[in-house]
């Protein structure tokens, strides 16, 4: 007998890949994708793609390992790892999680730069006050979290549309930048840009927050209801991750449409691409829309920050801390850091700084991406949820190619 189930609206699954996907659009996004486009053109949109491609399997996968489990990325490790492996694995995801704030940092510094007129070392103290952030929304709900958090992707969305609109690409060539071509990374520069690109893009952190934040769309009364739940969910993560593709592909496109195509080939800089966009586009407004647009990112960053540092900590080490505390303490390492940073190297380093941070998060990625495989293999944890043969072949394919670019970054650097 054939009985119907009540389906759930797709909206009401929205949210948890939202949250995610903003990872995919932070500050470290920008440095960047805007350093792609002004150095290399349009080459570098076959790796924003492959990178997206893979983010959107491995976030997946997420889906299916917090679903079935019950239990979020860091909590499996700390439940099926040796102590000493889980401390380890828990102090990468730590030094990731401070990566990503020194990013975050550093972009809203910039924000408050252009929008303020302040320097960017006080733009990184005003930072601390960021944390107003998290007491307002302490309490309020993750409904009313994703709620917000949906609003700024939105208005950086609606920014890029504009300037990609604006920027008038060649469209023909832009397309042929999907198309990875050997000569694309003929030197060693080319090859940190790019796993830049694949560490702002693959975020270690985004995949304990996935496997914990999939857990409140859940329902799982009988198989029938889990396989629907893990189906929407998927392709609700899918979508939010196509809107995040297209907003690292906007911010690349425009930086090769009005830098590199007009012969500014160092644009290197966050702050020295604001203060060329209106001028060479024409338009007063494109330069505020996109501190903006930065600004959004930075905050909204700021938000799915401290929800995966909570995770991580309660799931590695069993132990709750209030999570103004945690993002209090994160704050602090970040900005000592960063303010060190543009203080002694100058404001001009800060370009530098941000693809360093997403460097070092792209070395940190298999350390996370591993395990996640590793589970969502296991039929003793999945059971018949476990990967398909083709899933795992390639989930383990994309692992490879990240660890397998790494070493290759590495010795390139050492080489040159």
């Amino acid at each position: 007998m054939n009985v119907d189930l009540p389906k759930r609206k797709f909206t009401q699954f929205i949210g948890p890949g939202v949250l995610v996907a903003v990872g995919y659009m932070d500050p470290g996004n920008w440095a960047t994708d805007l350093e792609a486009g002004s150095r290399f053109g349009f080459n570098l949109l076959c790796v924003i793609l492959f990178s997206s491609i893979a983010a959107m399997l491995l976030q997946s996968i997420c889906v299916r390992v917090g679903v079935v489990t019950g239990k979020d990325l860091a909590e499996l490790c700390r439940d099926q790892y040796r102590p000493w492996v889980k401390n380890i694995l828990w102090v990468l995801a730590e030094i990731a999680i401070i990566a990503t704030d020194i990013a975050e940092v550093l972009g809203t510094a910039l924000a408050f730069n252009m929008i303020l007129g302040v320097s960017v070392e006080n733009g990184i103290l005003l930072t601390a006050f960021n944390m107003v952030f998290i007491f307002i929304l302490q309490g309020k709900g993750m409904r009313r979290i994703e709620a917000i958090v949906l609003a700024f992707v939105l208005m950086i969305l609606l920014c890029f549309v504009v300037q990609v609109f604006l920027s008038s690409p060649p469209w023909l060539e832009v397309l042929k930048g999907y198309i990875p071509k050997p000569s694309s990374f003929n030197t060693a520069h080319a090859w940190y840009v790019a796993i830049g690109i694949m560490g702002a893009t693959v975020m270690p952190h985004n995949l304990y927050l996935h496997t914990a934040v999939v857990q409140s769309r859940v329902v799982k009364d009988t198989p029938a209801e889990l396989k629907y739940s893990i189906r929407m969910i998927t392709w609700e993560v899918i979508l939010s991750l196509g809107i995040a593709f297209f907003i690292n592909s906007a911010i690349l496109i425009v930086s090769a449409s009005v830098f590199h195509l007009n012969r500014y080939y160092e644009i290197t800089e966050i702050q020295d691409a604001y203060k060329l966009l209106s001028p060479l586009l024409g338009a007063s407004a494109a330069s505020f829309l996109f501190a903006l647009a930065l600004f959004a990112a930075g905050q909204s960053s700021t938000i799915t920050g401290a929800i995966a540092g909570q995770v991580i900590l309660e799931g590695f080490m069993h132990f709750h801390m209030p999570v103004w505390i945690r993002r209090a303490i994160a704050r602090v390492l970040a900005i000592i850091p960063a303010w060190i940073g543009v203080h002694y190297m100058g404001e001009h380093s800060v370009g530098r700084l941000l693809v360093g941070t997403q460097v070092i998060l792209s070395l940190q990625l298999p350390f996370a991406v591993v395990p996640l495989l590793m589970f969502a293999c296991s039929k003793n944890l999945m059971k018949e949820w476990a990967l398909s043969a083709k899933f795992k072949t390639a989930g383990w394919g994309i692992c490879a190619v990240i660890i397998v670019a790494n070493i290759y970054m590495l010795m390139r650097l050492i080489q040159e």
